[in-house]
């Protein structure tokens, strides 16, 4: 596996990435078309990175880094693997390496939100009313199936949450990591 600069990447490479965008996250992306604008980073701020991870020249894998906070603060945004590259230790180095440059960029915090909108819920947050004793909420946090607990096991911390954001009972959870 090579991670690289996405804006390296060719027509094909980035329509790869796209396409893993439409297939994941169809709410926000719904075609190619609105995924390449996603790739190509056209609305992105100076200091936006997006890398890529390829194995055998296919994108695998891509995630991004956007700065807030006067690049004190980066936020992971998206990260997508391919799913039948899923469990393979793709994921978590595309993290690190933008840990790695968000650190170098002088970034204090990453960090990301993460939906729970499946109906049903993955995670303890979800079907409950969250204005109700939150801090307690927060310290026994259980990801379930969530993506959360991928975050976590490479050291983000819940760090909040947005109630109902995308319905009754359809959080979003903020999660942090220091890079200090």
């Amino acid at each position: 596996m090579k991670i690289v600069n996405m804006n390296t990447l060719n027509e094909t490479q980035l329509n790869q990435a796209a396409e893993m965008l439409v297939a994941e996250f169809p709410h926000s992306w719904p075609t190619v078309k609105d995924a390449l604008f996603e790739v190509n980073g056209r609305w992105a701020e100076p200091g936006t990175l997006f890398i890529a991870a390829l194995v055998d020249g296919e994108v695998v894998g891509w995630s991004g880094m956007l700065p807030h906070y006067d690049g004190n603060v980066f936020e992971l945004h998206p990260l997508v693997t391919r799913p039948d590259m899923r469990k393979k230790g793709i994921g978590a180095a595309l993290v690190k390496e933008i840990e790695k440059t968000a650190k170098e960029k002088g970034a204090k915090t990453l960090w990301l939100g993460a939906d729970d909108e499946r109906p049903g819920g993955e995670t303890s947050f979800a079907n409950v009313n969250l204005y109700d004793n939150l801090p307690k909420r927060i310290a026994e946090f259980d990801p379930g199936t969530h993506q959360a607990a991928f975050y976590m096991k490479l050291g983000f911390k819940v760090i909040g949450v947005m109630p109902d954001a995308n319905g009754i009972g359809r959080p979003d959870i903020f999660l942090a990591k220091s890079l200090q």
